[in-house]
């Protein structure tokens, strides 16, 4: 069984300029970062200051006697001492609460910005863009992507800052007690990096091969769900499941090394913090007796907190970086996304509402007439002429390719007057459905002309061209919403009525009216709760309800089967009438009344002529007819 290959864990390619990028984002909430590291400060301060504290109570209790003071007044000495420690743990717990719940808004704030952002860059790509990318290698940007920057952000960041902080701070107030007791924790603290390096540098490699290891696991999940009625159909669920195991027992593999490397740093980490807290107070004890630490057992206690207070946040922040540097790789994914070369549009001629009056003058208007013309403005003199949308289409010597030195389409020359029903037929990969996507300005002709109603399709402004026409595909798309909704996507002012007419002509009406809720019942997630014939009759219904001059029907009627193509053929000629057309088709019935069949072959037209003239021909189009070659 194919397997996929592992996925590659990417490191940043360059952290600071993408660091740099992440806080144009994170900026916007620069008072509430700075009312955070305040914060932070605060709860660290806290903490350190507690311990610190702690040295007075302690003296109190080390200098007691009975002699020179009564045991009310020492208590009462204490009782305020371990008052003010309490009162600066609880600055500390609101410093931690403030901090924690502003990180979350800036997280969250964040990620919707990020979100928002990638969305609205996705929506101006062209379709190059989506033609040459998964959609699960795109919606990783809107998942794993932005929930390493999450975590980097909710974690990873306010922990480096406040371990940070912390061994400073300890370090700093270990000085004051004793410089000599100080040097000690810092030789053991050289022996726990040395540990980390060593045993954290073998667990790190692990752990890039359990995640390498798991994205494969779950690849392979997701494309077996989604292919379990190919599975099923083969009787392939044996092989299936010996595949899974295979890539299971090496994510078990590697997830056990990893993890054994993660469990045995904790305690080999944890036991060498007890060797330094005994080393440290043997240390300690020694000094007191030869009279060294000044303060005694007073000095020693809190000291001893400090070392174990400075030894884990190192810990903690070399198991952070593994988390960031992560979330950098996956932020230089979004923002490769998002500094990706939008569609670009240089069209100047527009669509408007138009009047025009039995001498064929027109007029631009406000209101809407049913009517159109294209509005031209011309460079050279200032002027503005009007043409009257008609659909005329022609193609003149267009060659194009998707990539460069891959032709698709040679010198391709064709007219459609308006009105008129072009078909287009040929093998799969002749270039049928490039043809299509030329005439929508998905992309753009390098060599030829395609003109639209006798202008060069360059100058007209996509959105307009394209909102004069409407396209019914092979593979159709409808979205969560109701078959109301789903229709009108096709002319968002459209009333109920011309909705309910456009299913009509469509042949739609009749099961819409037989579901549950009839025209306001919920369709799923791309119609899974309907036939695929019932999808593309909901898409033929969204086109006529566009009433374009333009229609463009690739295979559009390839999943309705023989009766039903029958009963939506007089619609469908209701729909076609007076519009120009552009059919796709592989059942070559379907295109036996067409104006013109052109028979396109390795991109170039090789026969052309309506259904009589090229089955006198007896060529291709002939041996395609009787089924001496098929299409596929």
């Amino acid at each position: 069984m194919p397997r996929p290959g592992p996925r590659k864990i990417e490191k940043p390619k360059n952290p600071i300029k993408t660091f740099k990028k992440i806080f144009t984002f994170v900026g916007k909430y620069k008072w509430q970062l700075l009312v955070v590291v305040l914060a932070t400060i605060g709860a660290v301060g806290a903490n350190l200051g507690g311990t610190y504290l702690m040295q007075g109570a302690l003296s109190i209790i080390e200098n007691f006697d009975v002699t020179k003071a009564t045991l009310d007044e020492t208590l009462l000495l204490l009782g305020g001492q371990v008052g003010i420690i309490i009162a600066v743990y609880l600055v500390g717990i609101v410093c931690s609460v403030l901090s924690s719940r502003l990180v979350l808004n800036i997280q969250t704030g964040t990620l919707r910005a990020f979100r928002e952002a990638m969305f609205e860059k996705m929506e101006k790509l062209p379709i190059k863009y989506f033609d040459t990318r998964t959609n699960g290698e795109i919606m990783a940007r809107y998942t794993t992507d932005t929930d390493a920057i999450r975590e980097m952000i909710s974690n990873g960041i306010p922990q480096i800052i406040n371990s940070t902080l912390t061994v400073i701070g300890a370090f700093t107030v270990m000085l004051i007690f004793s410089p000599l007791l100080t040097l000690f924790v810092i030789g053991m603290l050289i022996l726990m990096l040395i540990a980390v390096t060593v045993v954290g540098g073998k667990g790190s490699k692990y752990f890039i091969k359990q995640q390498a290891s798991l994205g494969t696991v779950n690849g392979y999940i997701e494309e077996y769900i989604s292919g379990q009625k190919v599975v099923q159909v083969f009787c392939r669920e044996e092989k299936v499941k010996e595949g899974f195991n295979e890539l299971n027992e090496d994510l078990c593999k590697t997830a056990t090394s990893a993890q054994s490397f993660a469990h045995i740093l904790m305690p080999i980490m944890g036991n060498l913090s007890y060797i330094n807290y005994v080393v440290t107070a043997v240390a300690g004890a020694i000094l007191i007796i030869n009279g060294k630490l000044e303060g005694g057992v007073a000095t020693l206690i809190p000291f001893l907190n400090l070392s174990r207070q400075f030894s884990m946040p190192l810990t903690q922040i070399s198991q952070q970086f593994n988390g960031i540097l992560s979330a950098l790789a996956g932020a230089e994914r979004i923002f490769a996304l998002m500094e990706e070369e939008p569609e670009v549009d240089e069209g100047y001629v527009t669509l408007v509402n138009a009047h025009i009056d039995e001498n064929g003058v027109v007029t631009e208007c406000e209101e809407h007439t049913g009517q159109w013309a294209w509005k031209h403005f011309h460079k050279a003199d200032g002027t503005t002429t009007y043409v009257q949308l008609r659909g005329a289409v022609e193609f003149e010597n267009v060659t194009f390719g998707y990539e460069e030195n891959k032709t698709v389409l040679k010198n391709v020359s064709l007219y459609a007057k308006p009105g008129q029903k072009i078909a287009l037929v040929g093998s799969t990969g002749a270039g049928k459905t490039t043809i299509t996507n030329l005439i929508n300005r998905f992309y753009d002709v390098p060599d030829g002309k395609i003109r639209y109603d006798g202008i060069n399709i360059n100058k007209i402004k996509k959105d307009d061209l394209r909102r004069s026409l409407a396209m019914v595909l092979q593979d159709t798309h409808l979205f969560t919403g109701t078959v109301r909704e789903n229709i009108r996507y096709g002319n968002l002012n459209a009333t109920d009525e011309q909705i309910e007419e456009a299913a009509k002509l469509a042949n739609a009406h009749s099961f819409i009216m037989l579901m549950p809720d009839g025209y306001d019942t919920i369709i799923n997630a791309d119609g899974s709760n309907l036939s695929q014939g019932q999808r593309q009759l909901l898409a033929i219904a969204r086109a006529a309800v566009a009433d374009p001059p333009v229609l463009i029907l690739d295979e559009a009627t390839s999943s309705i089967d023989t009766r039903t193509e029958a009963l939506i053929e007089q619609g469908m000629d209701k729909l076609m009438e007076g519009r120009t057309v552009f059919v796709i088709a592989h059942r070559l019935s379907t295109v036996r009344n067409s104006n013109a069949i052109m028979v396109i072959e390795q991109g170039e037209i090789i026969e052309r002529g309506n259904h009589d003239q090229l089955i006198e021909k007896r060529g291709r189009y002939y041996q395609l007819y009787n089924g001496m070659f098929e299409l596929s």
